[in-house]
């Protein structure tokens, strides 16, 4: 599967988060879900991230964990209990994501696991993840390539 996305500033890329969120949370139950955010610095990936929070219901300040990694929010709904937001940025090593958890995350089916600079850990990501991939076209504009991994 593949399907562009256009958006033109962080408040469309925003709304786009927030959308997908909530078509998620309608479909494929029981399933997990892993996201891989893919895209230069400053290509929107945060943005889409506090958007995509938002439309599972998550009220706290939604930023860049770059310097802890990882961070944990409460989802208030039956399907998932967590999302995880990862920022691999950091990461000088593939493996290093091990030493945080990462497969106790994703083998959870209540988990929702967003990774920021998904690239960097791309091995360890399950067949059926999706992977968003941010492409500057101008200063403000994006196109989003929504992509999902075979398996």
């Amino acid at each position: 599967m593949r399907k562009k996305y256009l958006t033109k500033g962080p408040a469309q890329t925003k709304k786009l988060g927030e959308i997908l969120a909530k078509e998620i949370l309608k479909a494929n139950p029981g399933k997990r879900l892993i996201i891989g955010l893919e895209g230069d610095l400053g290509g929107g990936k945060t943005t889409f991230l506090q958007g995509f929070a938002q439309g599972l219901g998550i009220k706290e300040k939604v930023s860049s964990p770059t310097f802890v990694i990882l961070r944990k929010f409460r989802i208030k709904n039956p399907r998932f209990k967590n999302l995880y937001h990862i920022d691999c940025y950091r990461i000088q090593k593939p493996k290093e994501i091990l030493d945080l958890g990462f497969k106790e995350i994703i083998s959870d089916h209540q988990n929702i696991a967003v990774i920021e600079w998904a690239d960097k850990i791309k091995n360890f990501l399950p067949g059926g993840s999706l992977i968003l991939k941010f492409q500057f076209v101008d200063k403000n504009s994006r196109e989003i390539w929504l992509i999902k991994r075979k398996g």
